[in-house]
C-alpha cells in the first residue's frame, strides 16, 4: 500500500507540475523588422523619351540582387491582359516581386463627373493589380490645379491656391468620397490602396492622417515619399509611419529633375525601425545620372543605411 500511495502521489506532483507550465504561456516574439529592397520602374523613365520597358526594369532588379518593383501604370506598354500575365512570369522566374502599382488619379474636383471618370479610373487600375498578382496601389489624393504647369507647382515647392469658391474641407470631402468608392473593389480583389504625400491635399502629414482616418477602413494604408516633404521631413515623416503600407525613397544623384533633398536615409530607416515596419522600401531614383549607375549607387546607399 505504502508503494502504490508513493506512485500514485507522483503522478499527481507530475501532473500538477505540468498543468502549471502549460497555464504559464511565453509571451509572442517581438518581429524584427525585416525591410525588403525594392526598386520603382519610374527610376528609369522621367516621361521623357521613349518609356523604359518593364521587362528590362525585372532584369536591372533582377542583377542588383533586389527583392521586388513597383510599377509605374503610364510606363506600361499595353492593358492586354496577355502582356499583363508576361510582366507577372517575367518577374516570378527572375525571382522579382511585383510590390505596388502606382497610377495617377485626382479626387479634388467639385465637378461629380469628373469625380466619377477618376474613381472609375481607379476600379480599372485595381483590377489590372489584380490580374498581375500585385497587392498594393499608390492613390493620390489629386489638387486643386490653379496651377496647371507641374514645372510651375514644383517651383512653388508644391503650394497652389485653393479653387475659387471653395474651401480646403472640400477638398477633403471630395477625396474621401472618391476614395470610399473604390474600397469594395479594393477588398474584393485583395489590393491595399496607399495614399502618397503626393501634393495637393497630401502635402502635409496632418492632411493624409485626416483622409486616412476618415476613411477608417483596412483597405487604405498609407504611402511614405521621403522626398514629398520639402521642409523638416523627418518630422513629418514620423507621423505618419505608424500607418505607411508601401514606402518610396527618392535620391538624387546628377541633380534632381525638379528639385534635390539631401536625405538621411540612416535616420528615415530607423522612423520605420522604432514602428517595426515590415514592408518594402523601393527606390524612386529622381536624379538626372544615368539611371543605370544612379540606381545602383542608391541601392548601396539604402543597403548601408539598412545594415
Amino acid at each position: 500500500m505504502e508503494r502504490r500511495d508513493f506512485i500514485q502521489n507522483s503522478l499527481l506532483a507530475g501532473f500538477a507540475a505540468n498543468n502549471s507550465t502549460s497555464l504559464s504561456l511565453p509571451s509572442k516574439p517581438k518581429l524584427e523588422p525585416k525591410i525588403k529592397l525594392s526598386v520603382s520602374s519610374y527610376s528609369y523613365w522621367h516621361f521623357k523619351g521613349d518609356r523604359f520597358p518593364i521587362e528590362k526594369v525585372i532584369d536591372e532588379a533582377a542583377a542588383l540582387g533586389l527583392e521586388g518593383i513597383d510599377v509605374l501604370h503610364r510606363q506600361m506598354e499595353s492593358e492586354e491582359n496577355s502582356y499583363l500575365q508576361k510582366l507577372k512570369k517575367h518577374a516570378f522566374l527572375n525571382g522579382i516581386a511585383l510590390t505596388c502599382l502606382s497610377i495617377h488619379q485626382g479626387f479634388v474636383t467639385p465637378d461629380k463627373s469628373e469625380l466619377k471618370k477618376h474613381v472609375d479610373h481607379t476600379i480599372h487600375c485595381i483590377e489590372l493589380a489584380y490580374k498581375m498578382g500585385i497587392p498594393c496601389l499608390r492613390l493620390n489624393t489629386g489638387r486643386w490645379n490653379t496651377i496647371k504647369s507641374f514645372d510651375e507647382l514644383m517651383a512653388n515647392r508644391g503650394i497652389e491656391p485653393i479653387l475659387p469658391g471653395y474651401t480646403e474641407d472640400d477638398g477633403y470631402k471630395w477625396c474621401v468620397e472618391g476614395i470610399q468608392q473604390c474600397l469594395a473593389k479594393a477588398e474584393e480583389c485583395g489590393v491595399l490602396l496607399a495614399l502618397e504625400n503626393h501634393w495637393g491635399l497630401g502635402s502635409t502629414p496632418e492632411g493624409m492622417l485626416r483622409i486616412h482616418d476618415t476613411v477608417n477602413s483596412p483597405w487604405l494604408g498609407l504611402l511614405m515619399d521621403t522626398g514629398n516633404f520639402l521642409e523638416n521631413p523627418y518630422e513629418k515623416l514620423e507621423k505618419i509611419a505608424p500607418k505607411a503600407s508601401f514606402v518610396q525613397a527618392k535620391t538624387y544623384y546628377g541633380g534632381g529633375e525638379w528639385y534635390s533633398l539631401e536625405l538621411d536615409y540612416p535616420r528615415i530607416i530607423n522612423i520605420l525601425k522604432k514602428v517595426n515596419y515590415q514592408g518594402y522600401v523601393s527606390i524612386e531614383f529622381e536624379g538626372k545620372e544615368d539611371p543605370k549607375s544612379g540606381v545602383r549607387k542608391s541601392v548601396e546607399l539604402l543597403r548601408k543605411a539598412l545594415s
